[in-house]
């Protein structure tokens, strides 16, 4: 529910910024990572579920003074071990404004020890100047959304980039930038298993460190989404999506990529730091419009309206439109579901020293299942996710997270909390 009217240091009493006790807590309970949402584009492709404002250049600099006003909420800085801008296009900004929001960002969320800073770009923003830029006030990681090197594909995709601007930009952050991530996308419509190969053996030409591959989703009210139901655009068919997943897997492994999560490789020591912290289930902040946080529990998120983000910062109130606080036993449930994400899996120790809860007896009949059927594999350490059980990976994770549906609800807190000795 929208929150009511609070005073400029409301936000520091919601994370309790003020006591000298928060860095002391665990990061499952504290953050000791900050998101922050840049929504400007100069284009919204029509598969583009974020808050995203389009043609608004204009706009920047009101947005800025509004961020400026919500960090300030925080009440004292605070002091994180990565930090991803994302967007929307952050580097749709003119440099001085890019700038101007680095300088912002980095005040706010001090860098903790060799701290992971990101942010993501498009090919056709990483002019020498801007490169220079985030390289100067510390970006350390940048995350680039190439989505395909085929013309038509991007066509189809509306990127505003060809794949001659991908590689020269890249190249030109290669040299300064220690991390850089390719993003691409695979399942789309006319897109042929050798096209496919042919991104990735380009992708890891480029000598990045990490790349994401995503198979293309039809998020409900997209334009994508109408076209699909109207049946003007056909999906791929699902057994070649399939392949083009298995293909991913194999190629990028020969490359030298690990997988650590369903979607994600990367060389040694260039995992993405902050994404793990979304999948630990830990604590982040976040920040701008419709910027998710996690905190105790507490999941809020901010509006999507520009104009009310704005006007309400500017009014000195909270920017918040929905609060949703877990319960411990729904907090352990998505930790399991999260977790299973990752190539590791759940670790059981971790998981009862994070939740309180045991795993096995919060899920153990959707583990059971799950191994039986070849999905999940179960160590004693941990469970994890088969290659085979990555393919349908929503499904098993679902499964882990609404487990009374395999008849797993406990009858009490008391059959899952787990007793110490």
């Amino acid at each position: 529910m929208p929150t009511s009217a609070t005073t400029i240091g409301a936000l520091s009493a919601i994370y309790n910024t003020d006591s000298p006790q928060a860095s002391l807590l665990p990061p499952w309970e504290y953050p000791r990572a900050a998101y922050v949402h840049i929504p400007f584009c100069a284009h919204r492709c029509w598969y583009c579920d974020f808050a995203v404002v389009v043609a608004r250049k204009d706009l920047v600099h009101a947005y800025l003074l509004a961020l400026q006003k919500e960090l300030a909420r925080l009440g004292s800085q605070q002091p994180v071990r990565s930090v991803f801008i994302g967007g929307g296009t952050p580097t749709l900004l003119d440099p001085p404004d890019l700038e101007r929001l680095l300088d912002l960002v980095r005040h706010w969320f001090p860098p903790d020890g060799d701290a992971e800073w990101s942010i993501e770009a498009n090919p056709g923003d990483l002019t020498t100047e801007k490169i220079c830029l985030l390289a100067e006030k510390g970006i350390n990681r940048v995350s680039v959304g190439v989505q395909s090197f085929q013309p038509h594909l991007l066509r189809f995709l509306e990127r505003d980039h060809d794949p001659a601007l991908v590689m020269e930009g890249v190249y030109r952050l290669v040299r300064v930038i220690p991390n850089v991530s390719v993003d691409l996308i695979f399942g789309v419509p006319s897109q042929s298993l050798g096209q496919w190969e042919q991104d990735l053996h380009q992708a890891c030409a480029l000598g990045v460190q990490h790349v994401s591959t995503y198979g293309l989703t039809y998020e409900k009210g997209t334009r994508l989404w109408k076209s699909m139901r109207a049946g003007r655009v056909v999906p791929l068919d699902e057994g070649l999506e399939r392949d083009m997943y298995a293909l991913a897997m194999d190629l990028l492994q020969r490359y030298g990529f690990e997988q650590y999560e369903i979607s994600n490789f990367a060389r040694a020591g260039y995992r993405c730091r902050h994404n793990e912290v979304y999948w630990a289930n830990d604590a982040y902040f976040g920040v701008g419009l419709g910027a998710a946080r996690y905190v105790h529990g507490r999941r809020q998120v901010n509006t999507r309206s520009l104009h009310t983000y704005i006007e309400r910062l500017e009014a000195g109130l909270d920017p918040t439109q929905t609060t949703e606080e877990l319960t411990p036993i729904e907090r352990a449930r998505e930790t399991a579901m999260l977790q299973l994400r990752r190539c590791q899996g759940i670790l059981r120790a971790d998981f009862r020293l994070r939740t309180g809860f045991d795993l096995d007896r919060l899920c153990r009949r959707a583990i059971v299942r799950m191994t039986t059927r070849g999905l999940v594999t179960d160590t004693g350490q941990a469970v994890a996710l088969t290659r085979e059980g990555r393919f349908i990976a929503d499904y098993v994770c679902g499964v882990f997270w609404n487990s009374s549906a395999l008849g797993d609800a406990p009858s009490s807190i008391a059959d899952v909390v787990r007793t110490d000795p």
